[in-house]
């Protein structure tokens, strides 16, 4: 222990009173302090009043900075006075910090509900023909010529569209599978509304239905809820995640075992929905990192189903008519009116209503049901219908239940009839009976390296009493490479008897596919079968399919050919046994007419671009980073592949262009209208253009930074290193004026040289 010693009048430190802190040094004043909560900066300067050592602040500087105070307190609040705010001044950076509870911050929405910015879609005045030409030859069965076509128009009003089949038999004989001929099917106008999700349907067109209930064809008008028209939206409920961040930190999401995301947070609550758009029961783990570098994991299952809707979103269809008779074999034939109406509204994220109506003038149908999530252990579906027609009344229950996993996949649905329950079906078939109940169950378990093994139990009874029950197993196993095995099994529960059949699949690294297989039927019948295939390549090229069928039956054998070009696919074949052949063709493609051209294509079915380059030949055309084609002699390359709403991107290359050839824009992004097309146009257009070397009367180049005027067009530039400038939008004959750095003014006058496809340099010219 040591001693200490002390003059007159001095005291030792413990004695001293504590040095003054910094609030007390100034005990009136008013200071102007960054404003920083939960070490956020929030605010700059504001104005804090310091009495007698306790600060005060304006509420409403503290709600402009996203603090909410209990009680929403109004004019000047002190500070320490508020239960849970702690203040702190911070004299050597002028700072003010408080700390609050995150509660009292603003809650933050962390992540997007949709899976890219939506774009206003598109759509110009235009043609399509799809076509679909089939020879067939059999031995002993003559030769038929078919033809399927789709004609449409489209344009803002919408897509009019009309399809058919022409059919000739070449053998003399009316065939008795089809009349000779032309025959109409479907003849639809179509306009869909983006912004509020409707289309609107007039013509031949198909009634929408709910899984419980049944579609049937009329003609008339339909207007329904059009959810596809807006590709970018999710309409199923979403897991969110909720917390609270009392400072700044990072939050990363993973979803069974792999990253999702890393998103910075402000403190505050904070509800994250940027999950990755799945189904089925999952885990997600939330591991948030403050500045100093600790970590807190919060693991939360949950379960996502596309079954369900929204809170607050509705699917719905409204259709009335007449029914469509005897289609596929008159070209017009209709019935009685009918109506029908099916909506799907979402009450709640975990609960979706379901109501169907059918009206005809001897039928009367009605039903409701729903979809409901039971938490993280799948969905329950439930249905109850009621119908009177022709007097009769019947009524239909059917219930399900879901439940889908990375492992286990199991399916329940049963549906069953009492009464002489009718729907629009029978309307114009009134001796025809619905099924008296159908039961299907199926299962998927995922062994992992062991395979995956499926089971399905299927029974059906019809509607004059018998009854069909059916068990089907299967397993497959991914082998070496991207071979695969594959077995199944399956048999009528009444018979003993099991069919089986056996695949080996070994595909190639060239395209190609190998493929075994060993089947044994019920009745004993062994056949094994040899398929040997080469895909037809996306861009183009030739595909083949070879195939060998021996056992106890005939032999069968199968080969045919595909041939896809830009403008068409061509295919042939033969197929059979050594006791009738039969020997067959296709040619299919589409054409397509717009802006004053025809271009053809393979079939296109959904929408497509054509690109135009204002009639300059042969530039590079890109789609979604994938090399398409070049333009043709007028400037113009159709994009057939196309889906309708997708914001695709679309690019042109303008290196290999002249010179003088301006392209004010090379990537555009376009979504075009279902079934429809859009003429995408890349304005490219001939500048005429120089450069030009200007010199003062001694031949010493101008100044550089002397300011050009041309005087035709009005246009300005500065004049660069050894008296160049560049100019554009020049006319044969050209007047400059120029005001020298550090002179005066002077004047220039120049014809343009014919150079095309060049930038010519002119001069030296003497501005006097």
């Amino acid at each position: 222990m040591g001693l200490a010693l002390f003059g007159p009048g001095l005291a030792a430190a413990d004695d001293l009173p504590p040095p003054p802190s910094e609030t007390a040094v100034f005990s009136d004043a008013t200071l102007y302090l960054d404003l920083l909560v939960n070490q956020m900066p929030r605010a700059e300067l504001v104005a804090v009043e310091q009495r007698a050592g306790r600060l005060y602040l304006q509420s409403e500087v503290l709600r402009s900075a996203g603090v909410a105070l209990p009680g929403d307190p109004q004019g000047e609040v002190a500070l320490d006075a508020v239960p849970g705010l702690h203040a702190d001044y911070d004299s050597q950076n002028q700072r003010l910090l408080l700390q609050v509870p995150p509660a009292w911050l603003p809650d933050q929405q962390v992540g997007e509900r949709g899976l890219y910015p939506a774009s206003e879609a598109r759509s110009s005045f235009g043609a399509l023909f799809n076509y679909d030409l089939y020879l067939n030859d059999t031995d002993d069965g003559g030769t038929d010529l078919a033809a399927w076509n789709e004609l449409r128009l489209f344009d803002s009003w919408g897509t009019l569209s009309t399809t058919g089949r022409w059919r000739q038999s070449f053998d003399g004989a009316q065939r008795a599978n089809g009349r000779q001929g032309y025959l109409r099917y479907d003849t639809t106008w179509r306009f869909t509304d983006e912004q509020r999700l409707l289309t609107l349907d007039a013509g031949d067109l198909v009634t929408g239905a709910l899984p419980w209930s049944s579609s049937v064809r009329v003609g008339g008008l339909q207007v329904s809820r059009d959810f596809g028209a807006r590709p970018d939206l999710i309409t199923y409920p979403l897991p969110a995640f909720a917390g609270e961040a009392a400072v700044p930190t990072s939050l990363d999401l993973f979803i069974n075992g792999y990253k999702s995301s890393t998103t910075e947070l402000q403190p505050g609550p904070y509800t994250l929905t940027n999950v990755p758009f799945i189904n089925g029961a999952g885990e997600a783990v939330v591991v948030t990192t403050d500045a100093l570098g600790r970590q807190v994991s919060t693991t939360l299952p949950f379960y996502v189903t596309s079954s369900l809707l929204q809170k607050g979103l509705s699917d719905f269809s409204l259709a009335a008519g007449s029914l469509r008779r005897d289609y596929g074999v008159k070209d017009f034939g209709y019935g009685g009116g009918v109506a029908s109406a099916s909506l799907r509204h979402g009450l709640s994220d975990t609960f979706t209503l379901e109501t169907h109506a059918e009206a005809a003038d001897s039928l009367v149908l009605g039903g409701v049901g729903g979809n409901m999530r039971l938490g993280t252990f799948g969905v329950l579906n439930a249905a109850l219908a009621q119908s009177q027609f022709e007097g009769e009344k019947g009524h239909q229950v059917a219930v399900g239940y879901q439940y889908n996993s990375q492992r286990l996949g199991f399916n329940y649905q049963r549906l069953q009839r009492h009464g002489d329950y009718a729907d629009l079906t029978r309307v114009d078939t009134p001796y025809m009976l619905l099924s008296q109940s159908s039961e299907q169950a199926t299962l998927s378990v995922n062994l992992d390296r062991f395979g995956s093994v499926g089971a399905g139990y299927f029974d059906v009874r019809a509607g004059d009493g018998t009854r069909t029950r059916l068990i089907n197993l299967s397993w497959s196993k991914p082998l070496w490479g991207n071979s695969s095995l594959y077995l199944s099994a399956n048999r009528e529960v009444t018979d003993s008897q099991w069919a089986v059949q056996a695949q080996l699949v070994i595909p190639f690294d060239f395209g190609s596919t190998l493929a075994v297989s060993m089947e044994r039927s019920k009745q004993g019948q062994s056949t094994q079968r040899v398929n040997y295939s080469r895909a037809v390549p996306v861009d183009g090229g030739v595909g083949y399919n070879l195939g060998y069928a021996g056992g106890d039956r005939d032999a069968y054998r199968q080969a045919d050919v595909t041939w896809r070009l830009q403008s068409v696919q061509l295919q042939a074949g033969v197929y059979g046994s050594s006791g009738e052949m039969t020997r067959w063709a296709d040619a299919s493609g589409s054409l397509v007419w717009m802006d004053a051209g025809v271009f053809a294509a393979n079939r296109i079915d959904d929408a497509f671009v054509v690109v135009s380059t204002n009639g300059y030949a042969d530039v590079p055309v890109r789609y979604e980073n994938q090399d398409i084609g070049r333009t043709d002699r007028n400037g113009h390359l159709l994009v057939p592949y196309s889906s309708g709403y997708y914001r695709g991107k679309y690019e042109i290359d303008p290196m290999g262009l002249p010179p003088d050839v301006l392209a004010p824009e090379v990537e555009q992004r376009v979504a075009v209208r279902r079934g429809s097309g859009y003429l995408l146009e890349f304005p490219l257009r001939q500048v005429l253009a120089a450069s030009i070397e200007l010199v003062d009367g001694n031949q010493q180049p101008l100044k550089l930074g002397s300011k050009v005027s041309h005087q035709e067009s009005g246009s300005q530039a500065v004049v660069g290193w050894d008296g160049l400038v560049y100019l554009e939008n020049l006319s044969p004959h050209n007047r400059l004026q120029v005001t020298v750095q550090g002179g005066g003014p002077c004047q220039v006058e120049f014809d343009l040289p014919e150079s095309a496809g060049s930038i010519p340099l002119i001069g030296p010219l003497v501005c006097r």
